[in-house]
Formats: structure tokens, sequence, C-alpha cells
């Protein structure tokens, strides 16, 4: 029961870690880091932080219910149920701002996988078996319309919802692909994010743009992104200067990728689980990270 404990409490350490890291990691265009508030005017560094670590107990939870269990009916609206709780958490550390609701639920089905594998390394393998829990329906979701159900109607495009029941591909097929590629490279590991960040950016629908800046935004967001890819990633003098535009386009219009920001902090808790191993989480009350 004690080794249980330190392992489900070391997968929510990590997935508060992954948000921390993502809010920390500058500078982000359109989105709060440690030097800006991009486009949002009530967020700041300290808040996203305070955020994070408010989601402490819903992570844990939502691993302690699923430890060895299968994807199905019960364990989608159990885990669901703990997200809700989570939500309340972070508004009330947030002051009623929403930090990390989007994050709360790619996380919430990511960490749940985790525990239904212990010591599984491969991170496919995970983020499908975390897609099929998506699939099930949470019926005891409340009947209410939110700004990504508006926005998928509108624009036709699949949120976060077909991000996670298809598997989380944009986590399998670009960001971690791009995380280890830029490795490899022997680039500095901030910018390997950063890059990360940006290969995101120019592929995701996403709804955070879609939301608050329109069809237009995010067509220009995507093209200045995929431009940065081009021009070699975020580390030349020519893709920092796109880098650049990107930020004060974003910051114009009022637009943030938050669902990019998302997905970049569930791509660095799958990092996390691959370079430590999950089987190694058993071993440690509280696993340790150097932090940026």
């Amino acid at each position: 029961m004690e080794k249980l404990q330190t392992y489900t409490e070391n997968l929510a350490f990590l997935a508060v870690e992954a948000l921390i890291e993502e809010a920390e990691l500058t500078p982000k265009p359109g989105l709060v880091d440690k030097e800006s508030t991009g486009s949002h005017h009530d967020m700041s560094i300290e808040l996203m932080i305070k955020s994070a670590e408010s989601l402490e107990p819903a992570f844990r939870e939502i691993a302690k219910v699923s430890y060895g269990r299968v994807p199905s009916q019960e364990l989608r609206e159990e885990i669901a149920a703990i997200g809700r709780q989570g939500e309340i958490d972070m508004f009330q550390a947030t002051g009623g701002v929403n930090t990390h609701k989007g994050a709360i639920w790619a996380l919430g089905l990511l960490i749940s996988s985790a525990a239904m594998n212990p010591g599984e390394t491969s991170l496919d393998h995970i983020a499908k078996t975390a897609g099929n829990l998506a699939l099930f329906t949470d019926r005891n979701l409340p009947q209410q319309i939110t700004n990504g159900k508006r926005v998928k109607e509108k624009y036709g495009v699949n949120g976060a919802l077909g991000e996670a029941q298809q598997g989380f591909p944009h986590l399998r097929n670009i960001s971690l692909p791009v995380l280890y590629d830029s490795r490899r490279r022997g680039i500095k590991e901030d910018l390997c994010r950063l890059n990360t960040l940006i290969a995101l950016m120019a592929s995701l629908d996403d709804t955070c743009i879609l939301h608050r800046g329109g069809a237009r935004s995010l067509t220009a967001t995507k093209e200045l992104a995929s431009e940065i890819l081009l021009l070699g990633g975020v580390w030349t003098q020519t893709g920092r200067k796109v880098l650049e535009e990107l930020s004060q386009f974003l910051i114009k219009c009022n637009a943030s990728p938050g669902g990019s920001a998302d997905l970049l902090a569930a791509t660095l808790f799958l990092d996390y689980l691959y370079k430590n191993n999950t089987s190694h989480l058993w071993g440690f009350k509280k696993y340790s990270l150097i932090r940026k």
C-alpha cells in the first residue's frame, strides 16, 4: 500500500512539474511566461504556478483510482468527477481565472493511463490507452455550452475531446518526435521545448486561438509557426525574428495558443515518464527533477 501511494504521488508530482515547466518556458508567443503575460491580462507566472500546484490532489486521486484497471465507462466517470473537483480547486486558487482547465483534461487522461499501465515505457501505448478511455462518454457531464463547444460547432474542428479520443496524435506524431529530434541536434533544452511548442502551433487547430481571434488568427498563426520551422527552428537568427513577429501578432489580436500549451505540458509529462521509466517511480517519496 505504501509503495502504491508513492507511485501515485510521483505521477501527480510529475504532472504538476510538467505544468510548471511549461509555464516557466520563456519566451512563449501569446502565453504567460517569466517575462510577459502574453495575451492574458488576468494571469501571471505566479498565478500559473499556484494553479498547477493546486491540481496535485486531483492528479494523485486520478492515479489512485486508475491503478491496475482497464478503460471502462465506470473509470471514465470516476476520473471525470475527480477532474471537476480539480477544476473547483483551480478556480479557488486563481480567484476564478481559468488557467488550466484544458490541461486537467489531457493530463488527467494520461495520468490515468500511466496508472493503468505501471512500468509501461511505450509512450505510444500510454497515449492510445488514454484515447480508449476518452471514447467512453461521461454521462454525468453538466449540460452547459462551453467556449470549446461553441468553437467546435462553428469551425468544425476536433478540439480537445477529438484529440484525446484519437489517442493524442499530436503528441505521438508531432511534439514528441520534434522534441527528441531537437535534442539530438544538441540544442539547449529550453529551445528544444520552445521548438516543440511552435511545431504544435503550426499543426493544431487550437480552439483557444479560434475562440479569441477567429479563423484568420489561427491561419496566420499556423503560417508564422510553419515559417519558423522552415527557417530551421527557434534557435536560428531568422527563426527568432519570426518568433517575435508571431508574439506581437498574437498579442495584437488578443489570441493565445492555450491548446498548444496544454499539449506541450502533456508532452513534457510523457517525456518525464520515458526518461525516468515509470517503474522507477515506486522508489522515491518525492521524485526529484532538476528545474531549469
